[in-house]
């Protein structure tokens, strides 16, 4: 009797594409956007655009210096720009952004082979250099509307969380001051439910992580609903750690790397010199994401093991 093999997933396909995807997550983004233009008015608007912008420009030279096919049509680009602005402060020079931009865009994604050969999230990594390099102006908090004549500045919900707690209602509809994208834990939830919606992400890797945060906090004698609605966490748990690209494939893997996330990020919030450590905890885990694939593979429908297969002949 023949053995029927059928060959590796995927044997049900999509008719979704690339470019569709970003396009969704660039809508799951907007209600961010308008929240923080409405904390931070018009330049935060206009620091988004120029991200999206620049690493639209630096994706096509690439592609152009690589001799390779335009790559800006699948909408990526924009996606990775929206989301390194999202991790910047409202004032943060036009020229580093750019500088992070490159970074995200030439560096981590281009000089790896282009999208879905990075080793990394492209934005996390720009962020990443961005405070390392330019530390002052990446820690250059402003108040909530604030006057651009007169600016404000002020510490961040997280370094002020034992000396002046944010209130909880504030946290949630983002009237506190921070990166663009991190000031509204209710408009990120929006669009992450859209997005879970749309089947674009699981809800794996978000609730591991969020989960994790809460229940590590609560651990170490922290708030963890302050530690969850403050920072990053909500913009990284829904937006970042579930990268397609970068994170695990299994939903073994992805609850894995978001509990990863969500201890990594405590960790250095309890005990590090940093306030926040979210960007540095989807790094980490970015890196192991081979090792958790690996360990966490599912078997092939029709797969037959060497060890079987000398035995059948």
């Amino acid at each position: 009797m023949e053995k029927m093999l059928v060959s590796p997933s995927p044997q049900i396909r999509d008719n979704i594409s690339t470019s569709k995807v970003m396009t969704h997550v660039l809508i799951a983004l907007c209600p961010a956007l308008a929240m923080s233009a409405y904390v931070f008015g018009g330049r935060a608007l206009m620091l988004t655009g120029f991200c999206m912008i620049t690493a639209l420009i630096w994706e096509r030279l690439c592609n152009l210096i690589m001799k390779r096919p335009d790559s800006t049509k699948d909408v990526s680009a924009l996606v990775t720009g929206m989301l390194l602005a999202f991790n910047l402060p409202v004032t943060m020079p036009y020229w580093q952004a750019a500088i992070g931009t490159f970074v995200a865009i030439v560096i981590v994604k281009q000089l790896f082979g282009g999208l879905g050969q990075n080793f990394a999230n492209p934005a996390i990594v720009g962020r990443i250099v961005l405070m390392l390099a330019f530390t002052g102006n990446m820690t250059h908090w402003v108040v909530p509307f604030y006057d651009p004549d007169n600016i404000v500045t002020g510490a961040t919900p997280l370094a002020a969380a034992h000396s002046a707690p944010a209130d909880y209602l504030d946290l949630f509809l983002g009237k506190v001051g921070g990166c663009l994208g991190e000031v509204s834990a209710a408009a990120l939830l929006i669009g992450g439910i859209y997005l879970i919606m749309m089947k674009i992400i699981s809800v794996h890797t978000p609730l591991a992580f969020i989960g994790t945060v809460f229940v590590f906090s609560y651990l170490c004698g922290e708030d963890g609903i302050y530690q969850i609605l403050a920072g990053g966490v909500m913009l990284g748990a829904f937006f970042m750690a579930t990268d397609y690209v970068t994170t695990p494939v299994t939903k073994t893997g992805k609850v894995i790397f978001g509990i990863g996330c969500g201890i990594i990020t405590c960790v250095i919030r309890f005990f590090g010199s940093y306030p926040e450590g979210v960007s540095f905890s989807i790094l980490l885990m970015n890196i192991l994401t081979p090792y958790i694939d690996m360990i966490t593979k599912t078997k092939p429908l029709g797969a037959i093991t060497k060890k079987k297969e000398a035995k059948s002949e």
